[in-house]
C-alpha cells in the first residue's frame, strides 16, 4: 500500500474545482426525508435496506464507500427504551444541535436551548452518556456502484474522540485528509466495525484515489435529489417510522401522602437499537490543529503520505 500515492502529480491538484471539492471536509470534520436507499449498521453489520426492505447483509466487518455530501450533526432524544422491532420517533430531536427543531411539538421539546437540555447534561444517559445524543447523516456512493446513493446515519461514537493509530472516528479520519489537501469525495474510504465495542462503531481510512470516472460520478450524485433527500435531517427512518403524535394533557392526579422515588428511565437506544456503550466528549469547534495539520502541502507529491500512513 505504500507505494500508492494518492493524486500525485494528478493535474486537478490545485485547480478551482479540486479546492471547492474540499468544502465538505468541513461539515464532516464538525464545522457548520431520506433517501430510497440506506446502509444500517444494526448489529455491527452493513445491512443494505431499499424502500424499507433490508436485501443483503455484508459478510465481512468493512466495506469501501465515497462521501459525496453530508448533513450538519444533529441531536435526538428518545424517551424510555428503543424497541427496534417497533421503532418509534424521538421526542425532542433538534437538526442544527442548538434548538429543537421547528416540527418538534411545544410540549415535547425538552428546552428552549440544547445548551440548557437537562438531556444533554453527562448522566442524563445510561452510565455517564447524554440521553440526549449526536449522530450524522452521509450520502455516500459504494465501490462499484456509481449510480446510486446510500443514507448512512452515523452515531456518535463513530464521529467523535481522538486518534489511535490507525483507528479513527470521522472527525478524526476527516482532519487526516484535510491535512493532506485532500476532499473526502475524491477518496475511496474503508469503513470498518470496531471489533471491541458491544455497539456499532466505525472507524475510517482511505483506500485509494478516485480515478477520473469515479471522480466524475461522485461529482454528479453530490447534488442529486436523492444525495438531498439522504442527509435532509427526518425524525424517521425511510422505512415508514410513522412521527410521534403529540401527547395528550394529563389529568391531574390527587396528591400522595408519600412521594415514591422515580424509577431511573431505561437507556435509550441508538437509531440501529443498540445503545451507547461509552462517554463520547461533546464535539468543540475546530479552531487550530497541529503545524503539520494545517500547512499547506507545497506540492501534490506530498498527498503520497495519506497513504503511507497507513502502511502496515
Amino acid at each position: 500500500m505504500s507505494d500508492l500515492e494518492l493524486f500525485k502529480g494528478n493535474a486537478l491538484v490545485g485547480s478551482d474545482l479540486f479546492k471547492s471539492l474540499m468544502d465538505m471536509n468541513k461539515k464532516l470534520s464538525g464545522g457548520t426525508g431520506a433517501s430510497g436507499r440506506r446502509i444500517s449498521i444494526r448489529g455491527s453489520r452493513f445491512r443494505m435496506v431499499v424502500d424499507g426492505e433490508q436485501v443483503s447483509v455484508s459478510k465481512g466487518n468493512s466495506l469501501n464507500m465515497v462521501i459525496v455530501n453530508a448533513a450538519e450533526i444533529a441531536r435526538t432524544y428518545y424517551e424510555g427504551t428503543f424497541d427496534p422491532e417497533n421503532p418509534s420517533a424521538p421526542m425532542c430531536w433538534s437538526a442544527d444541535t442548538r434548538t429543537p427543531s421547528a416540527d418538534v411539538p411545544e410540549e415535547n421539546r425538552q428546552a428552549a436551548r440544547c445548551a440548557d437540555c437537562p438531556m444533554n447534561v453527562k448522566g442524563s444517559g445510561q452510565g455517564e452518556t447524554r440521553a440526549c445524543r449526536f449522530s450524522q447523516r452521509l450520502a455516500v456512493m459504494l465501490e462499484g456502484e456509481t449510480d446510486q446513493v446510500y443514507q448512512l446515519q452515523l452515531p456518535a461514537t463513530s464521529l467523535f474522540g481522538e486518534a489511535k493509530s490507525q483507528n479513527m472516528g470521522l472527525q478524526a479520519y476527516i482532519k487526516f485528509l484535510s491535512a493532506h489537501s485532500t476532499p473526502a469525495i475524491a477518496v475511496m474510504t474503508e469503513m470498518r466495525f470496531d471489533d471491541d465495542a458491544t455497539a456499532p462503531k466505525l472507524y475510517f481510512k482511505p483506500v485509494r484515489a478516485l480515478d477520473e470516472e469515479e471522480l466524475q460520478a461522485a461529482i454528479a450524485l453530490r447534488d442529486s435529489e436523492d444525495a438531498q433527500k439522504a442527509i435532509t435531517f427526518t425524525v424517521s427512518q425511510t422505512d415508514g417510522v410513522a412521527p410521534k403524535a403529540k401527547a395528550e394533557p394529563k389529568a391531574k392526579a390527587a396528591p400522595k401522602a408519600t412521594a415514591e422515588p422515580k424509577a431511573q428511565k431505561a437507556a435509550p437506544k441508538d437509531d440501529d437499537g443498540e445503545g451507547d456503550d461509552e462517554v463520547v466528549e461533546e464535539p468543540v469547534k475546530v479552531t487550530k490543529t497541529t503545524k503539520a495539520a494545517t500547512e499547506e502541502p507545497k506540492t501534490a507529491d506530498k498527498l503520497a503520505s495519506v497513504l503511507d500512513d497507513w502502511d502496515d
